[in-house]
């Protein structure tokens, strides 16, 4: 009976470590707790009312919501290896008697202290193996700590860049409207389409490396990729019939990178097998107007 917590709370230590290491350094469209928690509340965000301020929370508060996960994983795995060998393989602070604390939440308690790094040492271990084991706790939680930086330093900067490129969408749609500007300066065309190639591979490579940043609501509709999209997949249509040859191979760079991006958001996300215009739509259906409006 003792091995078997220890095997159950190595099972879910090693489980919660895996889920950090799949969603910040080695991401897959397998997904994950991070990815099965975000997408849960992306879902349910969409079917309460008051969808907009719900779809806006529910990306933050699914964060909050995994880092607690991770955490609570970690220390209850690290609780079910101490408790069997509580209290004969720990030493004790004077005034505590071992044998009325011993119990599962002395467990609970202790290893929190270790997960915290505080070293309250009222409670320390006595065996060998265990003295070894305690510190390695504490290395877990500076990496756990170390990791919901890294994730949310590493998303809302995702989130910026896209949100930047709808805004250019936005601002592109209002002052370059007609396939006739397309061929008006070729040189300035050729470049504004190279550039916004540019910026869609980036949202691609963003949507692979932090693939939870696509369950944030974007807000205001001059922001969101989702609204802008098929305007985005117009304008590089337009610019692939060009009449000027220094426009159509910036255009066809762009269309690529549209593709691309639809194939993304269709492996990853949608799922629907469509064109890259059915994926757009979809994809506006459930991140832009579906939430929105």
């Amino acid at each position: 009976m003792r091995w078997l917590l220890n095997v159950a709370g190595a099972v879910l230590v090693l489980a919660a470590l895996r889920d950090v290491f799949h969603t910040l350094w080695h991401p897959t469209r397998h997904g994950g707790l991070s990815r099965l928690v975000m997408a849960s509340l992306w879902r349910l965000s969409g079917a309460l009312p008051g969808r907009r301020r719900s779809a806006g929370l529910a990306g933050p508060l699914a964060m909050v919501a995994v880092v607690g996960i991770w955490a609570l994983a970690v220390v209850l795995g690290w609780a079910l290896i101490y408790w069997p060998h509580m209290p004969d393989a720990f030493t004790y602070a004077a005034g505590l008697r071992p044998a009325e604390h011993a119990e599962f939440v002395d467990a609970l308690y202790l290893s929190l202290v270790h997960l915290t790094t505080l070293g309250l040492g009222d409670i320390a271990p006595a065996e060998g193996w265990l003295r070894i084991l305690t510190p390695l706790e504490a290395l877990v939680g500076f990496a756990l700590l170390t990791a919901t930086v890294s994730w949310t330093l590493g998303i809302y900067p995702a989130l910026a860049r896209r949100r930047a490129l709808a805004l250019r969408l936005s601002h592109l749609s209002r002052t370059y409207p007609t396939a006739a500007r397309v061929d008006a300066d070729a040189d300035a065309d050729a470049a504004i389409l190279e550039a916004l190639a540019a910026e869609t591979a980036v949202i691609s490579v963003d949507l692979m490396q932090y693939a939870e940043s696509y369950y944030f609501y974007d807000g205001d509709d001059r922001t969101s990729l989702a609204r802008h999209i098929a305007y985005a997949q117009d304008l590089a249509e337009r610019a692939v019939r060009a009449r000027h040859p220094d426009v159509r191979p910036a255009a066809a760079a762009f269309r690529a990178a549209l593709e691309d991006l639809a194939i993304i958001l269709d492996q990853r996300f949608l799922r629907t097998g469509g064109t890259t215009r059915e994926i757009f739509d979809a994809f506006a259906r459930d991140h832009g107007r579906h939430h929105g409006h």
